[in-house]
């Protein structure tokens, strides 16, 4: 986008925020819509796509056996990557992963592991030797702004559509059974982020608005209303009092998310 698009945008959207809407007649903290489907991909253990508005993201969860962590031996493992895939976004690459994969893997991650949505001493097999190790693979698809919660919803969405294998210890070795239990689960958390644009803040930020935006602020919490992780983008601030709004707003966004989605 050229910066004259993008002042003229700006203006725009600082215009339309002063009267406490956005260009695409949203109020300032409404979500777009959002539509979650599971088990898509056969090969995988579990699936989800969400489509929140036309951003779309696809997740699938792959359960394997591996060694536990030497810190925690009687806890499985989960690890999060995030693929940005070219045809989504004419700014998106072919290559290894760059710094905004990263950052999506690394908050979806943070927003799952603090909530402890996964019971991982349940996925421990053999303390010390072997556990399951759970995969969340994000794809990004479509890219129209707010990746961080399109991406989260959908790996909450996919992990609960997650079968683990049945199985059993004979003479020392792991003996895979036929059936499948689902994936133990203790939390559903929900991330809500909001934009900072011209002091105030705007929940589920579109394309348009993240190119224009001073920064943003992406908050996960769960079903006690506790929060689970912050991250902050952008090369702008928050106030203490902002932040403040900001928690307000993710917990209220939060609970109404909850309500749709029936966690």
């Amino acid at each position: 986008m050229s910066s004259l698009v993008t002042k003229v945008r700006l203006k725009q959207i600082e215009q339309l925020i002063e009267k406490g809407k956005r260009l695409d007649e949203r109020g300032l903290t409404d979500y777009r819509p959002i539509k979650i489907e599971q088990g898509l991909i056969e090969r995988a253990e579990g699936s989800a796509r969400v489509l929140l508005g036309k951003t779309e993201v696809l997740v699938g969860v792959k359960v394997e056996t591996g060694e536990p962590f030497p810190d925690t031996p009687n806890e499985g493992v989960m690890t999060v990557n995030a693929e940005l895939v070219p045809l989504a976004s004419p700014s998106f690459e072919p290559g290894p992963p760059d710094e905004n994969s990263i950052e999506l893997a690394r908050v979806v991650d943070r927003g799952i592991r603090e909530s402890h949505a996964i019971d991982t001493e349940k996925l421990c097999i053999e303390p010390g030797k072997k556990v399951f190790v759970v995969f969340v693979d994000v794809y990004v698809l479509n890219h129209d702004g707010n990746l961080i919660d399109a991406s989260a919803i959908a790996s909450i969405a996919a992990l609960m559509n997650t079968k683990m294998p049945n199985y059993e210890i004979k003479d020392g070795e792991i003996k895979i059974k036929q059936g499948y239990t689902p994936l133990p689960m203790k939390s559903h958390p929900i991330t809500v982020t909001m934009a900072k644009i011209n002091n105030r803040l705007l929940v589920d930020p579109w394309f348009e608005e993240e190119q224009v935006m001073d920064s943003r602020i992406s908050i996960a919490t769960n079903e006690d209303g506790n929060i689970c992780a912050i991250q902050k983008g952008g090369s702008s601030y928050f106030t203490p009092q902002q932040i403040l709004e900001a928690t307000k707003i993710a917990l209220d966004k939060a609970a109404d998310l909850r309500k749709k989605l029936n966690w």
